[in-house]
């Protein structure tokens, strides 16, 4: 018997649920990138990528098939890049597998590289009816609150144990509605920190953490660690050229943070006007002028580059190692930057045209 939150919980989402494009269908492909997009990332902030997206890859083949400079270009401004990566891995092991579909099957989802618990369960119970939970960060806090459960929920026991009991109230006649209510109360009603708001909450005579005035102060979490500061100077080497003026842009290692990705020419530390000069020398151009750029911040989960920037004229060329040479339209159309340098590569465009 399908117990009366639950009920009540499906009945709220019925008549409040956002629409979303991803809820258009319950296409597994579409439910797959929607969730992947989703992870850390604003649903304001990705509705726009995800419909580029489903514009030019509307199928697990061209998905597999995009090349991965292209793949990064849909992918820019997004982060968290190796996700794109795992999808197109996913994508092609899909087609080897499975015909270019996707498994009916929890486990074999599961199996697929970069799909976690959280995808597993939300491709699963959306796309195809399975009755497993969906447990990301917001359906952790609601359960915290509705059990008022006071241990730290980051831990994998409790956070296994939530599930555990999750998944014994997974309604099997509408498991993706279920997900994607409680999904639904976390992001807009059983808010993080001090923002819940409890009148509004169709469960609230059935939360233990409403009834002893604690919701505020859960779900517990342990401290994290601060994260490390790092400065950082970035260049804008610009040139003029028999096509236009350029900019250089270089690949990132194949390991480690963005790893294989474009970027400005960077390096650690804050440089002086001197040790600009030097650096340019050791590119083997030739300086024609320079000037002092904004400060910026760009925080990754376990570190912040705190960075200052030049805007560098030059002259003359450089070796291939150095990197590329880049217009304003392979850089509008192909080359994918990462958003840690966004405050100064939303100045190329400008730049670019002088």
């Amino acid at each position: 018997m399908q117990q009366e939150w639950v009920r009540q919980l499906l009945a709220w989402y019925k008549e409040n649920a956002r629409p979303l494009p991803w809820r258009d269908t319950p296409d597994p492909y579409r439910v797959w990138v929607s969730e992947v997009m989703l992870q850390q990332t604003r649903i304001e902030a990705v509705r726009p990528y995800f419909d580029r997206f489903m514009q030019e890859l509307p199928t697990i083949r061209a998905l597999a098939q995009v090349p991965t400079e292209r793949l990064m270009k849909l992918w820019e401004g997004l982060g968290y890049y190796s996700r794109a990566r795992n999808l197109q891995a996913a994508a092609r092991q899909l087609m080897d597998r499975y015909d270019g579909e996707m498994p009916a099957s929890y486990e074999e989802l599961l199996a697929l590289p970069g799909i976690g618990e959280y995808t597993a369960g939300a491709v699963a119970s959306i796309a195809f009816g399975i009755p497993v939970p969906a447990v990301d960060g917001n359906v952790l806090r609601v359960m915290a609150r509705l059990l008022c459960c006071d241990r730290d929920v980051m831990q994998p026991v409790v956070r296994k144990e939530l599930t555990g009991i999750l998944r014994t109230m997974v309604p099997a006649d509408a498991p993706g509605q279920f997900n994607q209510a409680l999904m639904e109360l976390g992001e807009t009603i059983c808010l993080p920190r001090t923002e819940p708001h409890c009148d509004a909450c169709p469960i609230q005579s059935y939360c233990e953490a409403s009834a002893r005035h604690c919701a505020r102060e859960l779900p517990v979490r342990a401290k994290p660690k601060e994260r490390r500061i790092e400065k950082r100077t970035v260049l804008l080497l610009i040139r003029a050229a028999a096509e236009g003026r350029q900019v250089l842009v270089r690949k990132r290692p194949p390991k480690g943070l963005l790893a294989g990705l474009w970027e400005l020419p960077n390096a650690e530390g804050w440089y002086t006007q001197q040790n600009m000069e030097e650096r340019i020398r050791q590119y083997g151009l030739s300086l024609q002028s320079l000037f002092a750029l904004q400060e910026a911040k760009h925080v990754f989960s376990h570190i912040e580059w705190h960075m200052q920037g030049w805007c560098v004229q030059v002259s003359g060329d450089t070796p291939e190692t150095a990197g590329k040479w880049v217009d304003s339209r392979e850089l509008a159309e192909e080359i994918a930057l990462p958003s840690a340098f966004r405050a100064y590569s939303a100045l190329l465009p400008v730049l670019l045209q002088e």
